[in-house]
């Protein structure tokens, strides 16, 4: 399945985002924020604090991070090309941001098809050496699903709005969304690369209804655990492919010697039969 997310929008749109104040200020530092439009087949504008901030928004588009200051902020999503804010489609909706806190707002249909705006507190806690982190964010128009990895259930029951998180070992899983308590996928199976100390998030959004279900992948990088740098698991695999060789040149100096050997014990017959 097409996994469809751009990862940013215009350079205009993301710089009148980052100089919106927000209405209610809190001086303590700032915080990260990324918004992902989830609700299909309905571009739109975005008002923050009554500004236009992001023009023609298109379903699947993830726009930031940004850092903002600390406070909160009134969200407001309309048709394209409205002249303000004043018949939103969605909103408006206070959007709370907490200092040295990192965000995903996600504009989406709830489970019975209602537009929301459901703010995310991204986890970007360290990870342990060789691992990542795996989010997985219910945010479609779609009963409870189980998440499989390989075909087998590894989160289940995950309702509209909720997450849920493993950390994994580096590497790559095939992961698809299936109705809970079944294994048929609704959504993939699509590859989702695990990277040490990356925090990669899915999102289901989209209709199960209206047969538009689909894929979209946040990264956040900066997990590592301290050190930075950690092994990532390929330093066995290079071990043994390095013992491989020299195996190779152990049993190949055998194979030439054992050749050598037996050509020169000819050698010694053939001379002894001319004499």
């Amino acid at each position: 399945m097409r996994n469809k997310i751009l990862a940013g929008i215009a350079a205009g749109a993301v710089a009148a985002l980052g100089m919106i104040a927000p209405a209610s200020a809190d001086t303590a530092g700032n915080a990260v924020l990324s918004v992902l439009h989830g609700i299909p087949d309905t571009p739109v504008d975005v008002y923050v604090n009554g500004a236009l901030t992001l023009d023609d928004f298109q379903p699947g588009d993830l726009a930031g991070p940004l850092d903002l200051p600390a406070g909160d902020y009134e969200v407001a999503l309309t048709a394209p090309d409205a002249t303000d804010d004043s018949a939103p489609v969605l909103g408006p909706a206070t959007l709370t941001l907490e200092a040295d806190t990192n965000y995903t707002a996600v504009a989406h249909l709830d489970e019975s098809g209602a537009p929301v705006l459901t703010p995310y507190v991204n986890d970007t806690s360290p990870t342990a050496a060789g691992e990542g982190r795996l989010t997985v964010r219910h945010d479609a128009a779609a009963p409870a699903v189980d998440v499989l990895a390989g075909g087998t259930p590894v989160i289940e029951g995950l309702a509209n709005p909720d997450e849920a998180s493993l950390d994994l070992p580096a590497g790559t899983v095939e992961a698809s969304v299936a109705a809970a308590g079944t294994t048929d996928p609704v959504i993939g199976p699509a590859p989702v690369e695990i990277q040490e100390g990356v925090l990669t998030i899915v999102y289901a959004w989209g209709s199960l209804e209206d047969e538009n279900l689909d894929l979209a992948v946040q990264t956040i990088t900066g997990l590592h655990s301290a050190p930075d740098g950690v092994n990532s698991g390929t330093g066995g695999q290079l071990a043994q492919r390095d013992a491989l060789q020299q195996a190779m040149w152990i049993i190949g100096g055998l194979i030439v010697a054992t050749g050598l050997a037996a050509a020169s014990a000819v050698a010694v017959v053939r001379q002894r039969a001319d004499r």
